[in-house]
């Protein structure tokens, strides 16, 4: 709750919360505003991404109209299908992996338009603090894989070494989850969202489109757009303006911050009116990157979150680094919930690749020769290294 200094220089609570009833600590709540969230996007596992009471979205778009109202500080529930809207299922075939078309991306729930109290949207220029109060599976649907992309459809970081697709099962017993295809796993997961974020305006979205462009014409990664008929005026739209939800950026997107969990707060930039905040790619638990791209334990999921809008917050809390005002990148708070883990190895990488090469100072082998290190360590214990 928010505090200020009395008169007396004892802390008093602000004028917004009150305390009705009785002196119980869960008897506390805003002004006017309910303790049990209200559900803004429902989620129906058994349809399609489009066939949803909200069809989602899988694309950043100032124009992608918002499906609902959330007024700053009201308690509220977003429920999001896994990142590919289903299309893996819960089965020993690995199929649904290889064969996963890769210009789909994230599914997500939203946008969301935010208001303060007195019906003012927020603003360009304002800051969203995104409060993660409760998240979870949801209730019947609580399973998840993690995933080897076959190296002809998309690969991973290590897709020189298993180019194979693969896929494993997880079910959830609580905090635990355990998969048939790992066997004599057991582990306490820190459930988190992969991706979070608000909308760009044009103007942002310009400069992705312009950066992006220019890495296509150097780059040999190429990604197909959509699964939407070529031709058509939606395609055109698509084609020409929307952006992927792969990569982080600005606005947010897919950061895939591991103890993103409860109690933790986001602090995204506003661009557009009403800021337009989507979610998606919910996570049982993943570790320090997606080494196999699907490296986390993907999932559907709920999020149940506050907001507040700080007026003028872009300019007062969040340092441009780039050519323009709008390169700056979110704040995130990590809250304090967390599996206790007394005892850990570290596997330590150096910036020489697997075949013997000598790089200068390279981040990226250094990481890849770590993760091989672990993955060589935990093979001598009776588990293949796709395990």
């Amino acid at each position: 709750m928010r505090l200020r200094r009395g008169e007396d220089g004892g802390e008093k609570v602000a004028p917004d919360r009150q305390l009705r009833g009785s002196s119980t600590a869960h008897e506390w709540w805003p002004s006017g505003h309910c303790l049990t969230p209200r559900l803004v996007v429902p989620i129906d596992v058994k349809k399609q991404p489009w066939e949803q009471e909200f069809p989602l979205h899988n694309r950043w778009h100032p124009d992608i109209p918002p499906v609902a109202d959330v007024t700053e500080g009201e308690l509220f529930r977003v429920e999001m299908v896994d990142w590919s809207g289903g299309k893996v299922k819960d089965n020993n075939s690995a199929d649904d992996i290889k064969f996963m078309a890769g210009g789909i991306a994230h599914y997500l729930s939203g946008p969301l338009r935010i208001v303060d109290s007195e019906g003012v949207l927020a603003s360009p220029g304002d800051l969203l603090a995104v409060e993660i109060c409760n998240l979870g599976p949801l209730p019947g649907d609580e399973w998840g894989y993690t995933a080897i992309h076959e190296r002809e459809n998309g690969g991973g970081f290590l897709t020189d070494h298993f180019p194979r697709a693969r896929k494993a099962i997880w079910y959830f017993e609580g905090i635990y989850a355990y998969s048939p295809q790992i066997p004599g796993v057991r582990f306490p997961g820190l459930t988190h969202p992969g991706l979070v974020g608000t909308a760009p305006s044009v103007d942002l979205l310009n400069i992705w489109n312009e950066r992006e462009r220019r890495l296509s014409e150097t780059s040999e990664e190429t990604n197909k757009l959509c699964e939407i008929e070529e031709g058509s005026a939606e395609w055109h739209i698509i084609a020409n303006e929307a952006a992927r939800t792969i990569p982080g950026r600005e606005n947010g997107g897919n950061c895939d911050i591991k103890n993103l969990g409860r109690g933790s707060k986001v602090y995204l930039p506003v661009f557009v009116e009403g800021a337009n905040l989507s979610m998606g790619d919910m996570h049982f638990s993943q570790g320090d990157g997606e080494i196999s791209l699907c490296g986390a334990i993907e999932m559907s999921g709920f999020l149940e979150l506050k907001c507040e809008i700080i007026r003028g917050g872009m300019k007062e809390y969040l340092a441009p680094v780039g050519p323009t005002p709008l390169h700056v990148s979110p704040i995130f708070e990590i809250g304090p919930v967390e599996p206790r883990f007394s005892e850990w190895l570290v596997f330590e990488g150096i910036s020489v690749d697997e075949y013997g090469k000598q790089h200068f100072l390279d981040a990226s082998v250094a990481y890849k020769r770590a993760v091989l290190n672990a993955i060589e360590y935990l093979s001598r214990f009776g588990y293949s290294k796709e395990q």
